[in-house]
């Protein structure tokens, strides 16, 4: 089972998100904690928004309050509703967010059933629950719940291959070529890639990029890879080293080889699906390129982009470091293509969020915002003894904002030509 945990600022966007599938018959609500429910069961991301409103108006420091996580067993697995929601209620109360707000949402838009679950950070006394080792503990609850409800592995592989560190290349600290090599050497055991634009952007991370060249020897055409390293700009800083100073691993035939077999595994790669639902999400929760790109590296995935010398974009390739794969985004969807990002980031339209809405009970839409704070508070008195003033903002420690994966993977600033 893959899990991913969004870390965000926009409530409403996430909660719209997972209702417009519920309103479209794509998803259901399957459990609510700390939630007061309604007479006839219905709801709107309005209701759901009021419902969390007291945790977020306590809160003074804390930028990132949302939680969106993913839980994804793999598609061969059959979960059943009552088994969701038990999965999603012990890796909530493990990941010490049995006392918070949530709501399960099960999605059925595509061929594997997965949950979503939106919660907040931020306890009814305005302090943030630390979160500053959320991925290990993560992964750990998901191996034990794999081995409870016997559910199929994460791919051994891929856990073997997550601790595996490339550094960027530095032309700064000399012997280019034997930091090239370390790279592209190994690099192929590791990332599925399934065309030389998605190569290109991955290399890009560590600082490197790599040229195809052609010319004629015994009048027969050859064609070859060259690899050269960049600085932090994207500006070429070194001769070009030939693909066979490197092995043949790193040459135009095996790399060819390489996009073929990536094209086969990525086909039936269920990290695939979490990845197209991590993105929609950050579309439907971010406002400027900058931020979904942030919310994203935040969950191990970098977004490159290739623009021409006018600045319009062609080409938005997303590397997630967890199921070591590289996507072009039509290949995740036809609907994210680069125009969408080129109207966003370039022109300011960003995709309209489309809800239909269904009617809803009078006590759903006008229910009084008291009722809620007598609901929250009277469930804090059962469970701890804050009281009434608790409800009160309340300075808080430090923000803890897990920086792991940004660390690791910095995203380089500037244009690149791939």
């Amino acid at each position: 089972m893959i899990a991913k945990i969004g870390k965000g600022s926009n409530m409403y966007g996430a909660i719209l998100y997972n209702q417009q599938k519920v309103e479209k018959e794509n998803g259901a609500v399957l459990l609510l904690n700390k939630i007061p429910d309604t007479v006839d069961g219905g709801y709107s991301t309005q209701y759901f928004n009021k419902c969390f409103e007291p945790y977020l108006s306590a809160n003074i420091k804390t930028e990132k309050t949302v939680r969106h996580i993913s839980l994804n067993p793999d598609p061969a697995d059959k979960v059943s509703d009552e088994q969701f929601a038990d999965m999603a209620q012990e890796y909530m109360e493990r990941m010490g967010y049995g006392n918070q707000p949530y709501i399960v949402f099960k999605h059925t838009d595509i061929d594997r059933s997965h949950i979503h679950i939106v919660s907040t950070c931020v306890r009814i006394d305005g302090k943030k629950i630390p979160d500053d080792y959320d991925h290990p503990r993560s992964m750990a609850i998901c191996r034990d719940l794999e081995t409870k409800y016997n559910l199929n592995k994460a791919i051994e592989q891929e856990q073997k291959q997550v601790n595996k560190v490339f550094k960027p290349v530095n032309h700064k600290n000399g012997d280019i070529k034997s930091q090239i090599a370390s790279v592209v050497r190994h690099l192929p055991k590791y990332y599925s890639y399934s065309t030389m634009g998605s190569y290109n952007a991955l290399l890009s991370l560590f600082n490197i990029t790599v040229e195809e060249v052609k010319g004629e020897r015994n009048g027969q055409t050859v064609n070859g890879l060259v690899y050269v390293a960049l600085d932090k700009n994207g500006n070429k800083v070194s001769n070009p080293f030939k693909a066979s100073l490197f092995g043949k691993d790193a040459g135009v035939i095996q790399i060819q080889k390489h996009f073929e077999q990536s094209k086969e595994k990525m086909k039936i790669n269920p990290a695939r699906f979490v990845l197209k639902n991590t993105i929609e999400l950050a579309i439907h929760t971010t406002n400027s390129e900058t931020d979904f790109k942030k919310q994203l590296v935040e969950q191990g995935i970098n977004t490159i982009v290739r623009k021409n010398e006018s600045g319009r974009i062609y080409g938005v390739t997303f590397i997630d470091h967890e199921s070591r794969s590289v996507w072009n985004a039509s290949q995740l969807d036809r609907n994210l293509s680069a125009n969408l990002f080129n109207e966003w980031w370039n022109n300011g339209n960003k995709p309209e969020l489309k809800m239909q809405y269904r009617p809803v009970s009078n006590m759903i839409d006008n229910q009084p915002t008291k009722d809620l704070f007598e609901f929250i508070t009277q469930e804090n008195l059962q469970s701890s003894d804050l009281g009434l003033f608790s409800l009160l903002p309340q300075p808080q420690g430090e923000d803890y904002e897990e920086e792991q994966f940004a660390n690791r993977m910095k995203k380089k600033k500037g244009k690149r030509k791939l």
